[in-house]
C-alpha cells in the first residue's frame, strides 16, 4: 500500500501587510521528500501521527512536502501553486491508496478565498475514490469545499494547541478503519452566525471549555467517529469566517445532522461570551502595578504574530516603558535592522535604537511609529532552539539573528524572523529566566499559555492597536457573510 502524508499550513490575516511567500515558509519549516520524516520524527504534530500509523501498517510512505509559515498576509499565488503542486504531483502519477493531510483551514491567497478547499477539490478531481483524512486547526474557517472533498476531518480541541498529535492519531485511525471496511465516515457540517474572537477561544476558559468538553463526551458514543467545534479565524475577509461545527458518524447521516444542529445551538447560546470586552490601557497598567505575585503576564494581543501581526507596533511597549512597572521582559519585537545594529555593536554596547515601527498597516490606516530607546545590548544569539514545551514539542524554532536590549524597566527580545512566544524558550534561550521576571510582556493571545502557564501568577490583556485587534469593527470586511454577530444584531439563528 502507498500512502501520501503531507502538510501545508498557514493562518492568513487578509488585513496584515506581512508578505507570505516561500521564504516565509522556509523560515518556519519547509521540507521535501525524505527530509519530512527526518524533520518530524519524535514531534507531536498531526503529520507525525500519520507517518507513525502508516509505518505500523508497513505502508510505503510518500511525503512530497511539509510546509508551515507563521501567520501573515495573503499567500502569494506562486507560493500556493508551488506547494499545492508538490502535493498533487505524486497523486497525478497514480498508485496512491490513501491520503493524510495536515492542514490549517484558514489559508487565503491572492487568488483564492479557501486555499485548503481548492487543494482538496483538485485532489478529488484527480483521484475521486482515494480516501482522504484531514486535520484542521481550531481556528479553521470551514467551507463546503473542505468538507465535501475529504472522507473525514477533525479539528484541534485545545487552544493552545497541545493535542495536535492526538487528533491526528484519532482521524488517521478513522480512515484506516474505513479502508478496512469497519466504518463508513458520514459527515455533516454547518456555520454559526458568530464571528468569535480568538481571545475568547481559550479552552481552559468558558465558553470554549464547555463546548469542547461536549465534543469529547459525544465522541464516547461508538457511533461517533469525530466531533469538532471550530472557533474560526475572524481576521480574514472571506464569506465563511467564523464559528462552525463538523460531525462524522459511522454511516448515520441523521445522527450527524442532529448532532451538528445541537452543537450550533450550543454555540449560539454563548455567542455573547465569544466577544472580548475592551478596557482602557492606562487603567489596566495601573491595576497590574498593584499585584504582589510574580511573574505577571501582560498580553499585547492586538499585535500578535500568531494571528498575522507585524510584531513591531510599539504602542503597548511604549506605555509599559512609561509605566510604574519594573523588571519587564518583552518578547518579541520584530526588527531585523535593530538586531543587525546590536550584533554589529556587540555584547555590552550602549546604543540608541529606533525600535520597531517599521511596517505600515494601510488596511487599518496606521503608519509605523518607531520607539526611540537608549540602553545596552545584554544578549546575542542565532535564534535557534528546540521546543520542549507541550505545543510543537520537538520542533526547531528559528527567530533568525536575535538580541536582547535593556532599556529602562524593559529587557526586550528582538528578532529577525517573526515569532509568537508560545514557548518559554523565547526567553530562556536568550538569557532571561522566566521565573525570575516580575512582568512578562508577550505579543500573544492564548498560545503563550502552552509555555508560560506554569509560571504565571496573574494575567492582564493590554488593549493596544494592530492588525490582530480584538475589535472587529476596526476591520473593513467586504466579503464576509452578513448578518453576523457582533458586527450585526441577530435576534434568532
Amino acid at each position: 500500500m502507498r500512502v501520501l502524508c503531507a502538510m501545508m499550513k498557514h493562518e492568513t490575516n487578509s488585513f496584515s501587510p506581512v508578505i507570505t511567500d516561500l521564504d516565509r515558509f522556509r523560515s518556519w519549516g519547509l521540507y521535501r521528500n525524505e527530509e519530512v520524516i527526518k524533520a518530524y520524527t519524535g514531534t507531536r504534530m498531526p503529520l507525525t501521527a500519520y507517518i507513525e500509523q502508516a509505518q505500523a501498517r508497513g505502508a510505503k510512505i510518500i511525503t512530497p512536502v511539509a510546509a508551515e509559515a507563521m501567520p501573515g498576509g495573503l499567500v502569494e499565488i506562486d507560493t500556493y501553486e508551488t506547494l499545492a503542486g508538490w502535493i498533487l504531483e505524486p497523486i497525478k502519477q497514480g498508485g496512491i491508496d490513501a491520503i493524510f493531510l495536515d492542514l490549517h483551514g484558514a489559508m487565503t491567497t491572492r487568488h483564492l478565498d479557501d486555499g485548503e478547499g481548492e487543494l482538496l477539490r483538485r485532489i478529488r478531481e484527480i483521484a475521486p475514490a482515494t480516501p482522504i483524512a484531514v486535520t484542521l486547526d481550531l481556528h479553521a474557517n470551514l467551507t463546503e469545499e473542505i468538507v465535501s472533498n475529504c472522507d473525514t476531518l477533525i479539528g484541534y480541541k485545545t487552544y493552545p494547541h497541545v493535542d495536535m498529535y492526538e487528533v491526528g492519531n484519532q482521524i488517521a485511525s478513522v480512515l484506516w478503519r474505513q479502508i478496512d471496511g469497519e466504518v463508513k465516515s458520514t459527515q455533516s457540517w454547518g456555520l454559526s452566525p458568530v464571528l468569535a474572537q480568538t481571545l475568547r477561544m481559550g479552552t481552559s476558559d468558558e465558553p470554549m471549555k464547555s463546548l469542547q468538553a461536549k465534543t469529547v463526551e459525544l465522541e464516547k458514543d461508538p457511533r461517533m467517529l469525530a466531533v469538532s467545534v471550530f472557533g474560526g479565524f475572524p481576521m480574514v475577509d472571506i464569506p465563511n469566517a467564523g464559528a462552525a461545527v463538523v460531525v462524522a458518524t459511522d454511516n448515520d447521516q441523521a445522527l450527524a445532522d442532529q448532532t451538528r444542529d445541537e452543537l450550533l445551538a450550543a454555540i449560539w447560546d454563548v455567542h455573547k461570551e465569544l466577544v472580548y470586552q475592551h478596557r482602557a490601557l492606562e487603567s489596566t497598567l495601573q491595576e497590574a502595578a498593584k499585584v504582589k505575585q510574580f511573574p505577571t503576564m501582560l498580553l499585547d494581543h492586538a499585535d500578535n504574530v500568531g494571528s498575522g501581526g507585524t510584531a513591531d507596533v510599539m504602542t503597548v511597549v511604549r506605555a509599559v516603558l512609561n509605566s510604574d512597572l519594573d523588571d519587564v521582559a518583552v518578547a518579541a519585537i520584530y526588527d531585523p535592522a535593530a538586531v543587525k545594529q546590536m550584533h554589529t555593536a556587540g555584547l555590552g554596547a550602549r546604543l540608541t535604537l529606533e525600535l520597531g515601527g517599521k511596517l505600515d498597516m494601510p488596511s487599518i490606516e496606521l503608519s509605523g511609529e518607531p520607539l526611540e530607546v537608549t540602553g545596552e545590548v545584554i544578549n546575542i544569539s542565532d535564534g535557534r532552539w528546540i521546543v520542549k514545551g507541550p505545543m510543537y514539542t520537538g520542533v526547531q524554532v528559528d527567530t533568525g539573528p536575535t538580541a536582547v536590549f535593556k532599556t529602562g524597566n524593559l529587557r526586550v527580545v528582538v528578532t529577525s524572523i517573526h515569532h509568537e512566544p508560545w514557548d518559554a524558550g523565547i526567553l530562556s534561550n536568550n538569557g532571561i529566566d522566566p521565573v525570575a521576571c516580575k512582568y512578562i510582556l508577550l505579543k500573544s493571545r492564548i498560545h503563550y499559555r502552552a509555555g508560560f502557564a506554569q509560571y504565571e501568577k496573574n494575567t492582564f490583556t493590554l488593549d493596544g492597536i494592530g492588525v490582530t485587534t480584538s475589535d472587529n469593527s476596526v476591520l473593513r470586511y467586504a466579503k464576509l457573510r452578513r448578518p453576523i454577530y457582533p458586527l450585526d444584531e441577530i435576534s434568532t439563528t
